[in-house]
């Protein structure tokens, strides 16, 4: 407990304090809670009369035979266990922390990176920390670097280049960037890899502003001498792919994603031109902030996971 000061005196209350009552009154007896406290009895009636000058009030009512709690007493011990009991739950849940065995991980990530990557992460987490509360905020890259920095988020998924220069960052995964073309595309039938020059005239669909994905579509486009020209945007990938299969456009997309299941809604992927494109998925967090053992077992398993199913 924090110094109170009065008439410039300090005054301090400790644990150890109410430990020392509660035992008295307990035993009934100075030597035996002495003997029980490990500490010499002239040492404990010391501190126990320094304790009821400190508050103003007996805490016990002292005769030859015996030793017993006055009414302020009782009041005392009870709110003193309280107290005690309270700060040991305290230190136990910090040791369970500590120890992984509770706590609460709050994860940023980019809906594409989200519904690829943590599928495959979750379940190897839940089962190795499953006492471990895993909070998932999936937002475009604009708004999870926000939250990121304001330390909303723990962690967060993102795709470099990254804008915030509060954040640090570690590298994921480097992943190759494809083509999606409806399968009556004109390029379907196209040999080799694809000069992104090529798709000068095209009609593009790509994600909505704020999303990260969408700002490597348009850095790509101009690379190759040109602004794409936008028919559709959408906040949702699956909902780029489903336009791009019905034949409403073309879309350059994270080759994760064209390991989901097949249906009449998936376009057909192409390779760009060698060396392909890529983005670089990374693990972002406030500069300085300190990561829990949570946050660096969750990073750990991600690595493992990710590095085993896309590298392996």
């Amino acid at each position: 407990m924090n110094p109170v000061d009065t008439k410039g005196s300090s005054k301090t209350m400790e644990l150890r304090q109410l430990q020392y009552v509660i035992q008295i009154a307990k035993e009934k007896n100075f030597s035996r809670a002495a003997e029980k406290l490990h500490i010499a009895q002239p040492s404990l009636s010391q501190q126990l009369s320094k304790l009821e000058k400190e508050i103003g009030v007996l805490l016990f009512r002292r005769t030859t035979n015996s030793v017993e709690l006055t009414h302020a007493g009782a009041v005392f011990v009870h709110k003193a266990q309280t107290i005690l009991d309270a700060s040991e739950q305290l230190k136990q849940e910090m040791e369970d922390m500590a120890h992984m065995r509770k706590g609460r991980l709050v994860v940023g990530s980019l809906p594409i990176t989200g519904s690829h990557i943590l599928p495959l992460v979750l379940p190897v987490f839940g089962m190795q920390y499953p006492e471990i509360e895993v909070v998932l905020i999936e937002d475009t890259s604009a708004k999870l670097e926000q939250l990121t920095a304001s330390g909303e988020t723990d962690i967060s998924l993102l795709s470099l280049p990254l804008f915030d220069t509060s954040l640090a960052w570690e590298p994921l995964i480097e992943e190759e960037i494809c083509l999606a073309v409806p399968h009556r595309h004109p390029l379907a039938n196209h040999h080799g890899r694809i000069e992104l020059s090529e798709l000068e005239s095209e009609s593009f669909i790509v994600l909505k502003k704020g999303q990260g994905f969408r700002q490597i579509t348009l850095d790509l486009c101009e690379q190759a001498g040109f602004a794409p020209r936008i028919v559709f945007e959408s906040s949702n990938i699956e909902t780029v792919q489903s336009l791009v299969a019905a034949g409403m456009g073309i879309a350059l997309v994270p080759m994760m994603i064209t390991r989901a299941p097949r249906s009449e809604f998936t376009p057909l992927y192409l390779s760009l031109s060698d060396p392909a494109p890529s983005r670089t998925l990374v693990i972002a967090s406030r500069k300085g902030r300190y990561l829990s053992r949570a946050a660096e077992a969750f990073i750990r398993t991600m690595k493992r996971t990710v590095d085993r199913h896309y590298n392996g």
